[in-house]
């Protein structure tokens, strides 16, 4: 194994990545959209309401007010990393993964330029992935330092994204259907960029413009499942404890989903044809990050010999968190990956990526990692110990030991993970 054939990899891996990162760009999504859903037009003393939320809000909003003619409002609601000013819109900054003050202010906002919207006019809902913790509005019997904690528990906990977004819509007055309510009677359109593996629209963002996936009954289940519900605040307790009988929504949005990850992935598979045989292994990849390192090793000890394999999977997994370290779900899987490849003895020249495609993986600043053979080498050379850090949920320091973080900066978009891994056996 040369040093140049697996910096050729690793070059090839991030490349591949990129490419699933382009195919999501969402000024491009909003502007095709728009060729077969053109906006609404208001009535004859109507204007357009415009809302965007989530990582992808900036670009989606600056292509949207493109396309929009006369008397409008646009507010935008994105994350610190886009610090970049719409024109023509207010931007507001929340917090992601874990709601804060800000959100609060942001969720606010979105509640009290809606109220002013009547039936003449009409509200242009552009959502992507990141829309839950950066629009934040909690029921009133609930503090945005009380939703924060359920949604740190709720990460840790190991739950996939329908159910945690199940819980919070039963502690928002924005999610679940809730921005048809403070919209009405105004008609909503929106337009949707999915981080949702599966598209399911009542999770992403946590559905402001859909029907709410379950119940109060619901997600206090998910709670005690998931072993949370003794470290709830008292106020959240006793808000999923009482009946709630579910409210029918005002009015349906016309929905339309304009990118996703499973769009993405065909972009990486494009990509990787180039280079080498494709094999798509999952276009749902879910579950824990343990699990899912198993299954790519298992693909990848089974790639043939004599040609260079490309191994693809797109979706989100999850981690459990036990430690105090830093990281996120690609980061850990990464390493895992290293840490399985070198007990398995994996045979072949190998890199594997495991990516964010907002840049953004966890509380960090990286996207995620990319590992080959030498990084448990590089972490062991600088008296890194991989596996204490593993179990402490340190996957950062582990791979910043070894130089394996992904590092992309926020992308401005947003549709879940792609992993690559690229196997070269002689």
């Amino acid at each position: 194994m040369t040093t140049h054939s697996i910096e050729a990899l690793r070059c090839a891996a991030r490349q591949i990545f990129m490419k699933a990162v382009e195919a999501a760009d969402p000024a491009v999504a909003v502007r095709q959209a728009l060729t077969q859903a053109p906006f609404p037009t208001p009535g004859p003393t109507g204007q357009c309401y415009v809302i965007s939320i989530g990582k992808a809000a900036p670009a989606m909003m600056r292509e949207a007010l493109k396309h929009i003619e006369g008397p409008h409002r646009a507010l935008c609601i994105t994350h610190p990393e886009n610090e970049e000013q719409v024109e023509g819109a207010t931007l507001l900054q929340g917090a992601h993964p874990v709601p804060n003050d800000g959100s609060l202010v942001a969720g606010q906002a979105v509640k009290d330029l809606l109220a002013q919207a009547g039936a003449d006019d009409r509200v242009i809902a552009l959502i992507s992935g990141g829309g839950s913790a950066l629009m934040a509005l909690p029921a009133r019997d609930i503090s945005i330092k009380d939703k924060g904690t359920v949604s740190a528990l709720l990460l840790g906990a190991g739950i996939d994204i329908t159910q945690m977004n199940l819980v919070r819509q039963q502690l928002s007055q924005l999610k679940g259907g809730g921005l048809l309510r403070v919209s009405a009677p105004a008609p909503v359109t929106a337009y949707i960029l999915s981080d949702v593996i599966g598209d399911d629209l009542r999770a992403i963002a946590s559905g402001p413009t859909v029907a709410p996936i379950g119940t109060r009954k619901d997600a206090r289940a998910i709670c005690e499942a998931a072993g949370v519900w003794p470290d709830l605040p008292p106020s959240v307790q006793m808000h999923l404890s009482q009946p709630g009988t579910p409210e029918d929504l005002p009015q349906t949005a016309q929905n339309t989903l304009i990118g996703s990850n499973r769009h993405s992935l065909h972009a990486a598979q494009a990509e990787a044809k180039s280079i080498g045989a494709v094999q798509i292994v999952s276009d749902m990849f879910t579950g824990d990050v343990k699990h899912a390192a198993t299954v790519l090793l298992d693909a990848a000890e089974a790639a043939p010999s004599g040609t260079l394999s490309a191994l693809l999977a797109g979706g989100e997994t999850t981690v459990q968190l036990t430690g105090t370290g830093r990281g996120g779900r690609n980061q850990e899987l990464a390493l895992h990956v290293a840490m399985g490849a070198a007990e398995r003895g994996l045979q072949g020249d190998w890199v594997f990526l495991s990516g964010g495609t907002d840049g953004r993986d966890g509380p960090t600043d990286a996207a995620g990692g990319i590992v080959d053979a030498g990084s448990l080498h590089r972490m062991a050379a600088v008296g890194a110990d991989p596996a204490a850090l593993l179990q402490n949920n340190d996957s950062y320091a582990a791979l910043a030991a070894s130089g394996d973080l992904l590092m992309t900066g926020a992308t401005g978009t947003n549709v879940a993970d792609i992993q690559c891994f690229l196997i070269s056996k002689t």
